[in-house]
């Protein structure tokens, strides 16, 4: 069996740590901001944060071409603290929110897939950590 590549990302917004979880956590936010490229976008967003509750996101590429769902289940949830999270396919997720005053350091924690270099989806969350920032950060 082979051992499963952890991937570590992060970004520092500046915003107040319950604005970020809030940007972070409502669908209508998620919709915005969730992304990698101008090219895609997040068409469909669902989040039930709490320990148990189902997220998913409608991830496609604006020209229709193609789309995925990324979505799981919450198996620890800390109010402007922490997620930690179970995809479908069974990778582990932690996502880190350090309040700073009023800045937020946000660090991801994921397990690498095995379709895609490590570097590839490196870049792909990063991409993504940081369209979050610049949507955060312009509200």
């Amino acid at each position: 069996m082979s051992q499963v590549q952890v991937l570590q990302i992060e970004t520092v917004i500046q915003r107040p740590v319950a604005e970020v979880w809030m940007y972070w956590t409502e669908p209508e936010h998620i919709k915005a901001w969730n992304a990698a490229s101008d090219d895609w976008h997040t068409t469909e967003a669902t989040n039930d944060v709490q320990a148990g509750g189902h997220f998913s996101s409608h991830m496609a590429a604006k020209d229709g071409s193609m789309g995925f769902d990324f979505s799981g289940v919450y198996d620890d949830v800390v109010v402007n603290e922490k997620l930690a999270y179970t995809l479908d396919d069974g990778r582990h997720v932690t996502v880190l929110f350090e309040a700073n005053g009023d800045e937020t350091n946000v660090v991801e924690t994921f397990e690498a897939e095995s379709a895609n270099p490590p570097e590839m989806q490196q870049a792909g969350w990063q991409a993504i950590l940081d369209r979050f920032k610049e949507y955060a950060e312009q509200q």
